[in-house]
C-alpha cells in the first residue's frame, strides 16, 4: 500500500507540472498578443457603406423610371469581381494543363507516384496469398 500511494503522489505531481507549465504557456501567449496588436485607425463611414449593396432606387434624368444602383465590393463594382473571378480560374485552368511544375500533384522522386516496377510491387502486396496447387 506504500507503493500505491507513492505512485498516487507522483502521477498528481507529474500531471500538476504538466498542466501547470500549459497554463503558464497559455498566459504568456495571451499577453503576447495582446501587446502585438498593432493600433487600428477607426473606419471611415463611407468605406463601411461601400460594403453593403445599394438597394434604394436612383432618380434617372426623365424622373420616371428608376434604376438601381449597383452592390459594390470592398469599393469595386460587381461586374469587375465577377470579371476578375473569370479571369483568375482561366489563368488557374491553363496552368493545370500546361502541368508546370508549380501545379504538379506529386513532385518528382517522391512516392506517391512510382514506377511500373514498385507499382506491381505494391499491387503484389495487397493480394491475398494462396498456396499454389501442386
Amino acid at each position: 500500500m506504500d507503493n500505491l500511494g507513492w505512485g498516487l503522489q507522483m502521477t498528481v505531481l507529474g500531471m500538476g507540472i504538466v498542466f501547470g507549465l500549459l497554463a503558464l504557456l497559455w498566459g504568456l501567449l495571451t499577453i503576447v498578443l495582446r501587446l502585438d496588436q498593432s493600433p487600428q485607425a477607426p473606419e471611415p463611414a463611407d468605406a463601411a457603406a461601400d460594403d453593403i449593396p445599394a438597394l434604394a432606387p436612383a432618380a434617372d434624368a426623365a424622373g420616371d423610371t428608376k434604376a438601381w444602383a449597383m452592390p459594390k465590393v470592398q469599393g469595386m463594382d460587381a461586374d469587375l469581381v465577377a470579371a476578375i473571378l473569370v479571369a483568375v480560374l482561366t489563368h488557374e485552368g491553363v496552368r493545370r494543363h500546361e502541368a508546370a511544375p508549380a501545379m504538379r500533384s506529386y513532385w518528382p522522386g517522391s512516392l506517391l507516384y512510382a514506377s511500373r516496377w514498385v507499382a506491381t510491387g505494391r499491387s503484389r502486396q495487397t493480394r491475398v496469398w494462396q498456396r499454389r496447387s501442386k
